[in-house]
């Protein structure tokens, strides 16, 4: 069985909603479930959301601190203050720093902007930051996306006496700093109705409060900032977002145009996953690889040519950003592989290595989360002052955010969200930090935490998504957190056409059927599947539904996200080189889609041919054939883990008969999947299913020859080339003669009996033994691919 990727989550409990939407929305039935499912459940609402605009904002006085802050910056102004915008390095904090950069230009008061460097100065408010703000005589600073956990900072520039505004969109400590001002939708006791805002959100409220209505051009910078920080594109995001992509798409920032155009996106028609996907990862690259100085200066430079240098500079830099990941995920994989004792992966993974840019482990955190499914924590350590700093990616099941709280006495700093966090220790630390987590998490996580789980939009057919149905869907864009892209389950497709695409065959392209509809399906990135799957095979896929144009043709389109075959699956790798290391291949290529883990993988081979495996996968069950059991342990992990949780069987040599194959699969209940990797026998060893008439042919053949004793090679290989025989074959018949007592066997000759008992061929163990043995070469050896694994299911599903 070809397991999905993720366990697909249907929406629950939604249908009468989407049936009354859809009737007095005028809207296909798609389109109202999707509604129903994001919690629309009135016309009241669907107005809300499809067609929401920036007077439905709320007040930003709601917000707490804000008429505080708002009088001391107009304070500021009337009395002509130097002020300090105080900003923060990933795309969030460059969005939020140019939004305020815009606001004090607009107000044309002094400022300056401060941004530390992620690498030498790590994340938050710095006391010699304030040190050199005094010095440039700032008498306000204004933090955006910082500032609601640096409670001694803040009490240091109250010490310098710099009032500080903290606009701020992290969870809050239990502590919070005395700041002049703090305007946070999370901070106790706050009223405001959204608490979803983006740090550049939470600036725009400030901007909003003065200014009463903003120029309309600032929402392109705060949907930058919200949908690269994963903020939900529900509420008032929602609205900024739609309104930031519309104006985008005339924009008169010279460094968006620019940005977009080095990323390759069509200004008229840019989306919000064009910028989560091309425009966040290059602004995102300064503050990783270098100073985020130079997207802030991107982002607020009225020259063009300055905009293009610094648009290809980050273009330069993503592109080395991207290097210096694959070499750290490398590294952490080496090192995690020492960690997983027996094959254990730990509840939290905490990895950390001297040289890794601590601008980038957070990338490194997600993509190891992907492959293993668990919270992870990526720290690059300073081998000079052992400072270790660090980011968390985690799952679900876990709030990472609570998990450091449980600890917090192990750090010398840290804060986040629930399902990401930054956080910087000390060296000595690191063992400590590792099991305080793994001990949290072990309270917290149970066995089902650790299936990943992806949320659907229900069951469909490939017939309610015709080209109208998908355009109408575009009414819910923009889509991005809380608000996905639809992802559609459909069940019991037929794979029609099957091919590799791309350079190197590294993508995957279907036709699939279901009933007369037929779709195409794009799966990026897993052209290695292709040699899995067969046409004629029947899939539950699920994908996102698109509209692909190509030369003014437009046609649905499904980009594949996970399938699924249902039922015992044979794949046909006979004859592999180095059926060893295809094994140690397949499992690294299919383990997330079949849930597999090295319990779960019994190898069995003949120890007369191979005496030893050459394998890396030492903690996978390993047995041999055997002529009584069928198959007996041979290694620890066999003895260890037993049978009961087999899933997938590598079958590397073939068995010695019907009877031992049959019992091979019998042993393992719960087997799914077979990978046939046995060699294919030489023509001239080929076995057929024996008939009366051949053996007939061979007494009268053995009479004529061996009327007196003759050597029984000699005797073989003339009979052999007088039978049409092969020499295995005749070998084989010699057995049932000599069980019937028409032959025997002395000294090495073959002694014919003048007068033998009559008896029937079929009394004989050996000529069943031989035609069994003969049907089951003739299809796991000879046959092709197609005859050769039905052949096996069929005994498979015998077995069970």
């Amino acid at each position: 069985m070809f397991e999905s990727k993720y366990s697909w989550q249907a929406p629950a409990g939604t249908e009468d909603t989407a049936r009354s939407l859809a009737e007095a929305l005028s809207v296909s039935p798609l389109t109202a479930a999707l509604l129903a499912s994001r919690g629309i459940g009135s016309v009241e609402e669907a107005g809300m959301f499809l067609n929401g605009n920036l007077e439905m904002l709320h007040d930003p006085y709601l917000l707490l601190g804000m008429e505080k802050a708002v009088l001391r910056i107009q304070q500021a102004i009337e009395n002509g203050e130097h002020i300090l915008i105080y900003g923060d390095y990933d795309a969030d904090g460059v969005s939020s720093t140019s939004l305020m950069i815009y606001f004090m230009r607009h107000l044309g008061v002094s400022y300056d902007i401060y941004i530390p460097h992620r690498s030498n100065e790590g994340y938050g408010l710095h006391n010699h930051a304030l040190d050199w703000a005094n010095q440039q005589g700032v008498s306000l600073v204004i933090t955006v996306d910082t500032g609601i956990s640096a409670v001694e900072q803040i009490a240091y520039a109250n010490s310098l006496g710099i009032d500080v505004i903290v606009t701020d969109h992290h969870e809050p400590p239990e502590v919070l700093p005395d700041a002049y001002a703090l305007i946070n939708p999370k901070q106790p006791g706050c009223p405001y109705p959204f608490k979803g805002l983006a740090g550049v959100g939470v600036a725009y409220k400030l901007a909003q409060a003065v200014l009463k209505d903003p120029p309309v051009e600032w929402t392109e910078i705060v949907a930058i900032g919200t949908i690269a920080d994963l903020m939900p594109l529900t509420g008032e995001n929602r609205i900024l977002v739609s309104r930031g992509l519309e104006c985008m798409r005339h924009t008169s920032f010279q460094g968006i145009r620019a940005l977009m155009e080095v990323s390759g996106i069509s200004m008229g028609s840019v989306t919000s996953t064009n910028v989560a996907f091309g425009m966040a990862p290059r602004i995102n690259a300064s503050g990783r690889l270098d100073h985020a100085g130079s997207a802030v200066a991107l982002l607020t430079t009225e020259d063009m040519d300055e905009a293009q240098r610094l648009s290809h500079a980050l273009d330069e830099l993503n592109k080395e950003r991207q290097q210096v990941v694959e070499v750290i995920v490398q590294e952490a994989m080496m090192q995690l592989q020492g960690k997983m004792s027996g094959g254990t992966v730990p509840d939290v993974i905490v990895l950390a290595g001297e040289g890794w840019n601590v601008g980038v482990v957070g990338i490194v955190a997600s993509k190891i989360l992907e492959r293993y499914y668990r919270p992870v924590i990526i720290l690059g350590i300073d081998p000079e002052t052992g400072m270790c700093k660090g980011s968390a990616r985690s799952i679900p099941g876990l709030d990472i955010f609570e998990a450091l709280t449980s600890c917090k006495e192990l750090m010398e700093h840290y804060g986040g969200h629930p399902s990401a966090a930054g956080m910087s220790l000390k060296r000595e630390q690191l063992p400590a930090f590792e099991e305080a987590l793994n001990h949290y998490a072990a309270s917290v996580l149970t066995a089902d935490d650790f299936t990943p789980v992806t949320s659907t939009d229900g069951e469909w057919r490939l017939s309610d998504v015709p080209l109208s149905v998908i355009d109408e869907m575009e009414m819910l864009a923009p889509f991005g957190m809380a608000n996905p892209v639809p992802k559609l389950i459909f069940r019991g497709t037929q794979l029609v056409e099957l091919r590799k695409m791309g350079k190197e065959g590294k993508h995957l392209k279907l036709v699939v059927r279901q009933g007369g509809a037929r779709i195409e399906a794009v799966a990026f990135g897993r052209g290695d599947l292709a040699e899995l799957l067969e046409e004629g095979m029947t899939l539950d896929i699920l994908g996102e539904v698109s509209v692909n144009e190509w030369n003014g043709s437009r046609k649905p389109q499904l980009m594949l996200q996970d399938m699924k075959i249902t039922g015992p699956q044979v794949f046909d790798l006979r004859d592999s080189k180095e059926p060893w290391g295809e094994i140690q291949r397949i499992y690294d290529q299919v383990a997330p889609y079949m849930r597999l883990d090295h319990r779960h993988i019994a190898a069995v081979f003949n120890p007369r041919i191979e005496s030893s495996p050459k394998m890396d996968l030492n903690d996978c069950t390993l047995w041999v054939y055997d002529s009584k059991a069928g198959i007996s342990a041979f290694n620890d992990a066999a003895n260890t883990y037993g049978k009961d949780h087999i899933t997938t069987l590598f079958m590397v040599h073939v068995p010695d008969s019907a009877d031992q194959l049959d019992m091979l699969l019998g042993s393992f209940k719960n087997l799914s999947n077979v990978f046939l990797l046995h060699s294919g026998r030489n023509k001239a060893e080929q076995l057929t299913i024996p008939s009366r008439e051949q053996f007939k042919l061979l007494y009268v053949l053995l009479m004529r020859l061996a009327a007196e004793p003759i050597r029984e090679q000699e005797a073989l290989a003339r009979l052999s080339q007088q039978s049409s025989s092969t020499l295995r074959m005749v070998t084989m018949m010699m057995d049932v003669f000599e069980e019937l007592s028409f032959i025997e066997r002395l000294d090495g000759n073959i002694v014919v009996i003048p007068k033998p008992p009559k008896r029937e061929l079929s009394s004989s163990i050996h000529f069943s033994a031989l035609g069994s043995l003969a049907e089951m070469e003739q299809h796991l050896v000879y046959a092709g691919t197609s005859q050769c694994t039905s052949w096996v299911i069929s005994r498979l599903e015998g077995a069970s």
